[in-house]
């Protein structure tokens, strides 16, 4: 049983990035559904459960702010964006109510589904990372993290201690492979990321 009745959780959206590799600018903005991006990711993330959805832009910002429809959000622009995830990741935390749960998403993620996020939820348990795992494609039907990732009130500080340049909470989590709780959401989505021109089918 998880400890979500007790703690809630706000939601990160990491949106500043600039798309550079893909070419079309912020993803934030690619179609998705009839409406950007962001919409589907942030709408997903507090349909599913979380008390709050904070939306970290960057590149673009006020392109994002006065295209998508974010009045259901908290919205923050994190100015140093080019300097890597990290800096946005770090800018989401402090936003957050410090006795929430922290849960970060990404805005490239397009099979993100509100039934991901309240797996999710459901499933935390005290002083815990839980991570969002899908199939890797191999034929031995094994998983593999990825995001959402839902960081406990308790490991936030720590977590964030170990942020820099792009690489989030990567360190942490490879430090610390026994705090780690890995659910399963094959079902849902294959949990892919939009990077380049080749993975802009997953737009639909």
């Amino acid at each position: 049983m998880g400890n979500i009745s007790e703690t809630r959780t706000t939601a990160v959206v990491l949106a500043a990035g600039a798309g550079r590799r893909l070419g079309k600018g912020p993803k934030a903005l690619l179609p998705y559904r009839g409406r950007p991006l962001v919409e589907s990711i942030a709408g997903a993330l507090l349909d599913g459960g979380c008390r709050e959805v904070v939306v970290v832009l960057g590149a673009g910002a006020p392109d994002v702010a006065a295209i998508a429809e974010l009045d259901r959000y908290r919205t923050v622009v994190n100015n140093d964006w080019q300097s890597g995830m990290g800096s946005s990741f770090l800018l989401g935390n402090a936003a957050a109510d410090p006795q929430d749960h922290l849960l970060i998403a990404l805005v490239d993620q397009p099979g993100l589904t509100l039934r991901t996020v309240g797996r999710l939820l459901a499933a935390h348990r005290p002083g815990r990372i839980t991570a969002a795992a899908y199939g890797d494609g191999g034929a031995d039907g094994t998983v593999r993290r990825g995001h959402p990732l839902l960081i406990d009130v308790g490991l936030r500080d720590a977590v964030a201690g170990t942020v820099a340049g792009d690489a989030g909470a990567r360190g942490f989590l490879q430090a610390h492979p026994e705090l780690v709780d890995e659910v399963d959401c094959r079902d849902q989505s294959t949990g892919a990321d939009i990077d380049t021109p080749e993975h802009l089918h997953l737009l639909g």
